[in-house]
């Protein structure tokens, strides 16, 4: 072994070390990864499956309150459609889709990455469900990276709601993901939501953890 090799191995061994320390330093992050679905407000939710009808539950989420639903619908684009995309409860006031900037390849829409509920401006879509079609005019987005965090749990993380952070995600294919929004609510359990995409770049499934890599607001 000549001393250049000898010089790359300590240096290797150095770095894994101080990332394995700076991992012992940060707080886990419980990472959720989302598939496209679909948020309805109530007359959207008439207007596809019946007058008085009720979303029925499929199964809880990890945010307190919200859940799948076993309602499906079709999202229609100018290129193509999105079928048996899952409906998520309660109903909203708006109307909104959210699908991975894969997903619009497939719709021919490309999707802006927004925080969820910012739909201002963005594309129009088609939802097709049992017993109706509805025309929307603005919702289609790619959600965010964000992490939920109960007030408590910013606290202890020392974050504020409104906050980006970096988030290394270990592994074969390990990443850090930079400007993750913190979204903090009494309402809030602790998980970081990315999408499908990026999931599979990072090669990171559902209940896998990251680590904060540093906090401050914009």
């Amino acid at each position: 072994m000549d001393h250049n090799q000898l010089v790359n191995i300590v240096k290797e061994t150095v770095s894994e070390v101080l990332m394995q320390q700076e991992q012992s330093q940060q707080k886990e992050i419980p990472i959720g990864v989302s598939n496209r679905h679909v948020h309805l407000s109530k007359a959207a939710v008439e207007r596809l499956f019946g007058k008085g009808y009720e979303l029925t539950k499929l199964k809880p989420l990890s945010q307190p309150g919200q859940f799948a639903c076993n309602e499906t619908v079709t999202v229609i684009g100018p290129k193509g459609k999105l079928q048996n995309v899952r409906i998520l409860g309660p109903a909203r006031g708006d109307t909104q889709v959210e699908v991975s900037l894969n997903d619009g390849f497939v719709l021919g829409i490309k999707p802006p990455i927004r925080n969820s509920g910012d739909i201002e401006g963005t594309p129009a879509f088609t939802l097709q469900g049992p017993k109706g079609q509805l025309k929307v005019k603005k919702g289609l987005i790619c959600a965010a990276r964000h992490i939920h965090m109960h007030t408590d749990e910013a606290t202890y993380f020392g974050v504020n709601d409104g906050d980006y952070v970096d988030v290394y995600l270990p592994g074969e294919r390990s990443v850090t993901l930079h400007q993750t929004l913190i979204r903090v609510s009494p309402n809030f359990k602790l998980e970081m939501h990315i999408d499908f995409d990026e999931a599979n770049a990072a090669n990171v499934k559902n209940g896998q953890v990251g680590f904060l890599m540093n906090a401050g607001a914009e």
